[in-house]
């Protein structure tokens, strides 16, 4: 019986599934959950050469089986309530959450990873999937954005600019030099990563999680 991954750090630590990810047997890759974001070297073979966001340079093997997947952009005014979506936000210092991103759960992924938990983009971030309840203009353009979940409600202005895109299905051979990818891997004790799972840039649309 496959069981889903769960994509947790803050995420990955929290048991919950922020963006789509393959079932994992249970000879899946084991270690500490992570995120690995950076531009494509190098497909050589099962192993993905990354240069992370800090130059570093990373080995990433791919786990037999890996899943592939890509996003499409979504126009922030075409997001209304009763949407399912999620959104990394830093707090801003007037105490507000200001969207870095948001992305639009297609309707068969409604409920995933539900609620709000820390993220890895900076101090003061979260990520929050949950139930659109209320969409309003912003002065300055975008949207604010009511998303309510299970025990809570959070509020996040979106500015204009902010990417905001669906999820889509790729393949291995989006895997190509100069892409930006995010792959979710597992690190070992040694300092190795596998992964099973990774998104790829595809039609200039990058990852922005």
């Amino acid at each position: 019986m496959r069981t889903p991954i769960i994509l947790v750090a803050g995420l990955l630590l929290a048991a919950a599934n922020a963006i789509p990810t393959p079932a994992l047997s249970a000879d899946a890759p084991a270690g500490t959950p992570t995120r690995v974001r950076g531009t494509i070297d190098k497909l050589d073979g099962s192993n993905l050469i990354v240069t992370a966001r800090d130059g570093t340079k990373l080995t990433v093997a791919l786990a037999p089986g890996f899943g592939v997947g890509t996003l499409k952009n979504v126009n922030l005014a075409d997001i209304k309530p009763g949407d399912f979506v999620g959104s990394a936000a830093v707090k801003g210092k007037d105490g507000k959450l200001r969207a870095l991103e948001v992305h639009v759960f297609p309707e068969a992924m409604r409920g995933t990873g539900e609620g709000q938990r820390a993220w890895d983009a900076g101090p003061d971030s979260s990520m929050t999937n949950a139930t659109v309840g209320e969409v309003s203009a912003m002065s300055a353009g975008g949207r604010t954005l009511t998303l309510t979940y299970t025990g809570g409600t959070a509020v996040i202005d979106v500015p204009p600019d902010t990417p905001v895109v669906t999820f889509a299905p790729g393949d291995p051979s989006m895997l190509l030099p100069g892409r930006v990818v995010i792959a979710f891997a597992m690190q070992k004790d040694d300092g190795s990563l596998t992964a099973s799972r990774v998104m790829v840039e595809n039609d200039g649309v990058k990852p922005p999680l």
